[in-house]
């Protein structure tokens, strides 16, 4: 099973960049997007059901926000999910932050988190996301469910996630309190699957800003994530970063378990 999770900066604009075609040779069995910018009556109907490599049209599920042109989440798998869900906390569900996949062994959450913004100041609202979040995990737990929670979580965790640390302190993104939350998140058991394979190791990004040529430079930020429960964490097979996949600021990334 492969998962793969992609901020596409606009559903619409990494339509125009290949994504339908990307999908289709890619084939992945679930597909989380986030930052849609987008209603599902706004896209064309071949890419509300885009076709996998065999011609079998994915299902696809979306969480809109409420102000047009703005965040949103989608789902697209293979296979119908038991139950599709948002968060069900009217604050966040009215941006389209979560939108969740119930299977039988496992919970899909894709989740967009927010920007803390210039000067921190949507950082109450983030770090309030971020702790519903982290007691939505620990309750799908206690309820005996395993769980990935993909998505792009707008935090570089430490400075192995981020090309240039010492120039982005104070910066949305790298603040002390979103850093000191995935500490905690990490702390409670909860497994950063990437760095669970790859420990230790630099230069792994997923962002990369569209200025001064910072992706061809590798200057950017790892801001991606599919982290798991511990107990399902045996069967994940890999996490990686698909840097070789254009057509967003955003690179997916991906686990196969």
């Amino acid at each position: 099973m492969r998962i793969v999770s992609w901020n596409v900066n606009g559903i619409r604009a990494v339509e125009r960049n290949g994504f339908s075609a990307w999908l289709r040779k890619d084939s992945p069995d679930i597909v989380c997007v986030q930052e849609t910018k987008a209603r599902p009556e706004q896209i064309a109907a071949e890419l509300r059901n885009p076709p996998d490599k065999k011609g079998k049209p994915y299902h696809s599920y979306w969480m809109s926000a409420k102000k047009p042109g703005y965040s949103g989440t989608a789902i697209f798998s293979k296979k119908k999910p038991l139950e599709i869900k948002p968060l069900g906390i009217a604050e966040f569900d009215d941006e389209g932050r979560v939108i969740q996949a119930v299977y039988r062994d496992i919970v899909v959450i894709c989740a967009y988190f927010p920007n803390s913004q210039d000067a921190g100041v949507r950082l109450p609202y983030k770090l309030a996301f971020c702790g519903a979040m982290l007691k939505h995990c620990k309750k799908l737990v206690k309820g005996g469910m395993h769980f990935t929670l993909c998505g792009d979580y707008n935090i570089a965790h430490t400075p192995l996630d981020i090309a240039r640390p010492k120039e982005n302190e104070g910066n949305a993104g790298y603040l002390p309190e979103e850093r000191a939350w995935m500490d905690e998140f990490t702390k409670a058991g909860f497994v950063d699957t990437f760095r669970h394979f790859h420990p230790g190791e630099p230069n792994h990004y997923s962002w990369w800003s569209y200025r001064m040529n910072a992706r061809a430079r590798n200057v950017g930020w790892r801001l991606d994530y599919h982290c798991v429960d511990p107990a399902f964490l045996p069967k994940i097979k890999s996490s990686i970063i698909r840097a070789e996949v254009e057509g967003s600021d955003h690179c997916p990334v991906e686990i196969i378990y």
